[in-house]
């Protein structure tokens, strides 16, 4: 039975998703919703579903952040990922979500013919992966690849701002100013990020959220959505059987592990 999981911080939404979804698709089994952002990432990972619907805006991790955990942390002896369906208040957010990375999105409120022809869609999806099963891996990685180019994207996303040369981060009561070029890799800790040198480790006061659009592309390089790493402090890049990738450092003794939605980074030349 193909089953869904609902992930709505707003419990009559969630409800009136879930009646419509019983009377557009009969046979689906409909999972007891999720409120948040990160309940939907540990439901998610435990039930299984085939399809997970996804509000856009929710507490703690937005939709697309949850979309991006699952299918980051999604197990490799599970199957193919979950389909993604955006719920979204936004027209344009909406567009941006249903040509870049979601199977399909639906516009608040839902309406009843909408909901349908999402349905028709979810079912052939799910029909032409049980005829092509070999088809899944390179299907999930096209999801995972279009999926980065969401994490960015927001209705209220600002101008830019100029890139970091000096980090001001704290080491016990000391504040001290680190060059840019120094640091081997970020790793996000909580509201902080850990600021990773060849000789030494300090917080700062951000989310890596906030740091990454301040970071160089070139130079810096998100492996995981958890830790970026400055490109030319990498000395190899060994994958294994799971697709993920893991890292050996030239200034540091530690294994890093890039994630199979950013290992298209480490191919050959």
């Amino acid at each position: 039975m193909t089953t869904a999981l609902i992930a709505e911080d707003e419990p009559l939404l969630a409800q009136a998703l879930r009646a419509e979804l019983a009377r557009a698709w009969p046979g689906l089994k409909v999972l007891e919703p999720a409120v948040d952002g990160d309940e939907a990432v540990e439901r998610a990972l435990d039930q299984r579903p085939d399809i997970v619907f996804l509000d856009i805006r929710m507490p703690g991790r937005s939709g697309v952040e949850a979309a991006e955990a699952i299918v980051e942390e999604w197990p490799d002896d599970a199957g193919a990922l979950p389909l993604i369906v955006f719920v979204t208040a936004y027209d344009q957010y909406a567009l941006q979500a249903f040509e870049r990375a979601a199977v399909d999105y639906l516009q608040k409120p839902v309406q009843p013919g909408r909901l349908a022809a999402c349905c028709t869609r979810l079912k052939d999806m799910i029909a032409l992966r049980a005829a092509a099963t070999a088809s899944a891996p390179a299907d999930d990685a096209a999801l995972l690849g279009r999926l980065r180019a969401l994490l960015g994207a927001s209705p209220e996303a600002s101008a830019p701002e100029a890139p970091l040369a000096i980090l001001q981060a704290s080491i016990g009561a000391t504040l001290h100013m680190i060059p840019l070029a120094e640091v081997v890799y970020f790793e996000a800790a909580d509201k902080y990020v850990r600021v990773v040198t060849a000789t030494r480790e300090a917080l700062i006061r951000m989310s890596l959220r906030e740091l990454l659009p301040r970071l160089r592309a070139e130079e810096f390089w998100q492996i995981h959505r958890g830790t970026v790493v400055r490109a030319d402090a990498i000395a190899t890049a060994n994958r294994d059987d799971s697709g993920k990738v893991f890292l050996t450092l030239r200034q540091r003794p530690e294994r890093l592990v890039a994630s199979r939605l950013y290992a298209h980074l480490f191919r050959g030349m």
